[in-house]
């Protein structure tokens, strides 16, 4: 089947559509005269199923989809509907995550994260095995998942093939004990955080590396933390 000269490309790279691909369509979209069309590329299979639907709901005409080797292209006939662009951007602005958190037993805790139940334990637990991961785990896994898959979208918006990617991290407390209240000086907070961030990539060098320029510069969790510590992540390329 073939599909009509696009008039603008939006690259999606592995976003979904609940994930922010339908914010950076509509601002692909915005520009666009009703009646011409839009190729929006992504590697996420859900697009399939949700981007059809969400163009019946909005009004816009959806044209088929073109399978790619690594990309699909999905085509979209604007409709002429008005859709309040800025009114979506500023209810993303002003989004904000919340969770609840209760005591359980043996000093664990039970947060509550939209449709997601998890266990954290205590903070200063120096076994192998534990019952749940103390919020410490939970503060540098936030941390890694952040950098590792934002990496992986930022890259593949670019177009940048990425075979794997696995981030190792290692944190210390300034004074542990003052924490368990066994001292009376120091801080419990992070003193630093440390790690090497393993990519698997045919990608040149230069272009890898600014890519994780960007993925800490746009990180949540990154930018939050580097105020307050001492970050340091090696970027290691591999084949």
């Amino acid at each position: 089947m073939e599909f009509p000269e696009p008039q603008a490309i939006c690259e999606g790279g592995d976003l979904d559509c609940g994930s922010g691909l339908l914010l950076i369509i509509k601002k692909s979209m915005n520009p666009l005269q009703p009646g011409q069309v839009l190729e929006v590329r992504s590697r996420e299979r859900s697009v399939a199923d949700d981007l059809p639907a969400w163009c019946r709901m909005v009004q816009h005409e959806f044209l088929g989809v073109q399978p790619g080797p690594i990309d699909a292209s999905y085509f979209i006939r604007k409709g002429g509907a008005d859709h309040n662009l800025q009114q979506d951007v500023e209810a993303a602005r002003g989004y904000q995550w919340s969770v609840r958190v209760r005591s359980e037993a043996s000093a664990n805790a039970k947060v509550y994260s939209r449709n997601h139940t998890f266990l954290a334990g205590q903070p200063a637990d120096f076994s192998a095995s534990v019952d749940a991961p103390s919020s410490v785990d939970y503060l540098l896994g936030a941390l890694g998942s952040c950098l590792t898959v934002g990496f992986k979208l930022n890259a593949s918006r670019k177009g940048v093939i990425v075979d794997a990617a696995e981030l190792s991290l290692r944190g210390k407390l300034h004074n542990v004990l003052f924490h368990m209240q066994l001292e009376d000086t120091g801080s419990a907070g992070f003193s630093e955080i440390s790690g090497t961030f393993y990519v698997s990539s045919p990608a040149e060098e230069d272009q890898l590396q600014e890519i994780w320029r960007l993925t800490l510069e746009r990180s949540p969790i990154y930018q939050t933390l580097r105020g307050q510590v001492e970050i340091a992540i090696q970027l290691s390329i591999f084949i």
